[in-house]
């Protein structure tokens, strides 16, 4: 049982090594994928990673916002109806959604399909020797693979977010409009009173976060692949899995760091 922990302790100190030299050589080739100043080929390829991760990711990042908003929300005045309170549900939707859970619905919407696709659009070209192919022509493959798909994912994921906390609290007002004929008027006047702008930034600093994760793992597990299909398989796998583990970690480690320095108290 030792050895097995030393192992797995030992191979969890590689994955971070691993991944804090992608990410810092991420960085550095970051410039060549930004318009402008950039390279006209990457910055395409960036906002065709724009579309793949954040475009085709929206209605399922609405859908299960709004599911989970209503879910919330009857839970909520379940509770709440007992004091004569249902009122009080617009401010707990409007600062679960914003401090919460727009960023991990859309965290773990987007691994569940961008880290698998990147893990397997990697994999694939591992197996077929296309990375090894540029770097025998002096080129390097983090330009060309790694770079476009993280500025994609940083510049998407925290509309996404965005959009996810604007549903979850439509769903709250479509819940309260029909129980207690609530006015759109009264229930923004509350969620705007209850939404603090700081809670807002931490969210969005905490998307930046969560898009690093995703693309870095789902690129790491797709470079690890060796073999036929079947190891194709195994690394979309460990992709997803790893990636939506590690985005709750994140979250939970985000959210506990708030608490302690007191940025998610009220007032």
């Amino acid at each position: 049982m030792i050895a097995a922990i030393g192992r797995t302790a030992i191979s969890s100190a590689a994955d971070v090594g691993t991944l804090t030299i992608q990410l810092w050589r991420s960085l550095l080739r970051l410039p060549a994928a930004l318009p402008i100043v950039g390279k006209r080929r990457r910055w395409g390829t960036a906002v065709h990673q724009m579309m793949a991760i954040g475009i085709s990711a929206l209605p399922v990042v609405a859908l299960m916002s709004f599911c989970l908003g209503s879910v919330a929300a009857l839970q909520a005045a379940a509770e709440l109806r007992r004091y004569g309170a249902t009122r009080y549900v617009v401010e707990f939707i409007a600062i679960a959604f914003t401090r919460e859970l727009g960023a991990i619905i859309t965290a773990i919407a987007v691994s569940g399909r961008s880290a698998s696709a990147i893990a397997a659009e990697v994999s694939t070209m591992v197996v077929s020797q296309e990375l090894d192919a540029l770097r025998v022509m002096g080129l390097d493959p983090i330009e060309f693979t790694l770079a476009p798909k993280y500025l994609g994912a940083l510049i998407t994921l925290p509309c996404l977010t965005i959009l996810s906390t604007f549903f979850g609290i439509a769903a709250g007002y479509a819940f309260l409009a029909a129980s207690i004929d609530m006015t759109a008027r009264v229930f923004i006047r509350e969620a705007l009173a209850s939404i603090m702008l700081r809670d807002v930034v931490l969210t969005l600093v905490k998307s930046l976060v969560f898009a690093t994760i995703i693309v870095h793992v789902g690129y790491m597990e797709g470079l690890r692949v060796s073999g036929g299909p079947e190891a194709v398989g195994r690394g979309t796998t460990a992709a997803v899995v790893n990636a939506t583990f590690l985005v709750i970690v994140a979250d939970l480690a985000a959210t506990a760091l708030f608490y302690i320095l007191g940025w998610s108290a009220a007032g």
